[in-house]
């Protein structure tokens, strides 16, 4: 897994390390029942504490991305198939924008809109 951090994005931490691995699954990169590097090993290779990572872990935990599972490590939860299938539907819908001459602005407007 090759996670990147953006020095320029000036949200917290945690988030950013959250947002990585979101994008990591969302690209399949981690597919349902692969395990997670450690923190310690994510955060030597982010560059980060190795406590900033756990609190991103445990908040995607949370969000029912991951896994922990005593002895076995952190892996990808089996909801985040969905998670694959929303990307899927985003490019199609960012593809079919695109045909109909909207750009993705006008797209993320549309979708502000909705209720």
């Amino acid at each position: 897994m090759l996670l990147r951090l953006n020095t320029a994005d000036t949200r917290p931490l945690h988030e950013q390390v959250a947002g990585a691995v979101r994008r990591a699954i969302a690209d399949g990169e981690c597919a349902p029942g692969d395990r997670i590097p450690p923190a310690r090993e994510l955060a030597q290779a982010l560059g980060v504490n190795a406590n900033t990572v756990l609190r991103a872990l445990r908040a995607l935990r949370d969000e029912g991305l991951l896994e922990f599972r005593r002895g076995r490590g952190v892996t990808v939860a089996g909801a985040a198939d969905g998670r694959s299938e929303l990307l899927e539907r985003v490019r199609a819908l960012v593809a079919d924008g695109a045909r109909l001459g909207y750009g993705r602005a006008e797209l993320i407007e549309m979708i502000r809109g909705v209720p």
